[in-house]
């Protein structure tokens, strides 16, 4: 059986969360529920670090901003976890090239993370934090059920991922208007802060304006 689908929804997960990804194959790997797992993703020190990097993901994606700032430092970390991880699946079966399988995991992680990025700063628009507990807590359900759901049924779970990242590029469209709040917000402040910064900066003579 072709590797591809299981290539496809990993990296859909992978845009949304990297370290759970690599956390939940390595687990299911080294429990033997699956053989296409490659023997990298099951290594003691990575699973370790993953479960260490997944709960700082899951504390900071769920503060608002601070989750749109955590989402910034990802944009080349989860496209790349993705491409990485479609190469081992790849390269573990030999049924998928390495380099077609990390350009497709690569790419559709890069798809659903922009979803995911560009969905959280139309949600920081909004003053309260619960909306961002609620969408965080449910990506997290959603990857593990889909990675879960793929191991065993890898077609069925790649068609939903495609769904999925279909209907939340739509959302994306939708909720642009959003967004370009959100980023307006964010430069108004970074100009805050640095006139602030000029006004209690001490003038050529030595003296503080004021």
């Amino acid at each position: 059986m072709s590797v591809l689908p299981l290539v496809f929804t990993s990296g859909w997960a992978s845009g949304i969360n990297s370290y759970a990804v690599v956390l939940l194959l390595g687990v299911f790997g080294a429990a033997g529920l699956s053989d296409d797992v490659p023997a990298a993703l099951q290594r003691t020190d990575v699973l370790i670090a993953a479960g260490v990097l997944f709960l700082c993901d899951t504390v900071a994606d769920k503060i608002p901003y601070v989750d749109s700032l955590w989402d910034t430092v990802h944009t080349v970390i989860r496209p790349l976890s993705g491409a990485v991880i479609g190469a081992l699946l790849a390269g573990q079966t030999g049924s998928l090239s390495d380099l077609a399988a990390g350009a497709i995991g690569g790419s559709t992680a890069l798809a659903s993370h922009t979803v995911k990025a560009g969905t959280r700063m139309a949600i920081n628009t909004s003053p309260e934090p619960f909306s961002n507990i609620a969408m965080s807590t449910a990506e997290d359900l959603g990857v593990a059920g889909l990675v879960t759901f793929a191991m065993f049924h890898p077609e069925a779970a790649a068609a939903i991922a495609a769904v999925l990242l279909v209907l939340g590029l739509a959302a994306l469209v939708y909720l642009w208007s959003r967004i370009r709040r959100f980023l307006r917000r964010r430069a108004q402040r970074r100009e805050e802060r640095q006139r602030a910064r000029r006004e209690r900066a001490p003038d050529r003579t030595g003296t503080t304006p004021g």
